[in-house]
């Protein structure tokens, strides 16, 4: 598509994972910063994201927020890059990646908070219990270089960088699976080039 991508993002959010998402597509984007509180409480910026969080996309007329959503939305709007399987195949793509939005999501951001599922309670909330998602998922990556399809895809995308974060904050046990799954994700040049654009972004909006 040839319209024009505005990325709404802050360099300490969510929204380093759609920063990395395109320069993987490889599209030119424009980046607005919207700080946190009353920039992102703006009539103008609620007119996109009615949460008042980032990250969001606008991609000419079109509107997506919520990073699985805009990885999964990249990836089919830009099919030349080749970063979803084809649609019979994309069983294991969206399995993984909504998994990471759903149960893996809620049972670190639950764990972060120091909420513990009772063990009697545990159906009733989607995930269970943290113990059983962390090892589901690193079940999911025994010997495996990617998530899903045997190749590079937005899942990945989103995927690691859930584990590059719980690695990070220690929110994630630092098992074996996980950092060599994250190494390899790391040496892309794509994510390299996200990283180094967010870390200066960071660093301008420290100097101010």
């Amino acid at each position: 598509m040839a319209e024009d991508i505005v990325l709404y993002t802050h360099p300490f959010s969510r929204g380093r994972i759609i920063r990395w998402m395109l320069e993987e597509i490889g599209a030119p984007y424009k980046t607005e910063i919207m700080n946190f509180g009353a920039g992102m409480k703006s009539a103008d910026y609620l007119s996109i994201n009615p949460m008042g969080k980032v990250p969001a996309i606008v991609h000419g007329k079109k509107i997506v927020t919520e990073c699985a959503a805009i990885c999964a939305y990249l990836a089919d709007a830009f099919p030349e890059r080749d970063l979803a399987p084809a649609p019979e195949d994309r069983a294991d793509y969206y399995r993984w990646m909504f998994f990471a939005a759903g149960p893996l999501e809620a049972a670190i951001s639950n764990k972060a908070l120091g909420f513990k599922v009772p063990d009697d309670r545990r159906t009733m909330i989607g995930y269970g219990s943290f113990e059983d998602v962390v090892d589901t998922l690193e079940a999911a990556l025994k010997g495996k270089d990617y998530i899903a399809a045997g190749r590079f895809t937005a899942a990945d995308v989103y995927v690691g960088s859930h584990i590059g974060w719980g690695l990070q904050f220690g929110t994630l046990e630092k098992r074996a699976e996980f950092q060599r799954y994250l190494g390899g994700l790391a040496k892309r040049p794509a994510f390299q080039r996200a990283t180094q654009l967010d870390d200066e972004a960071a660093k301008n909006l420290e100097k101010n």
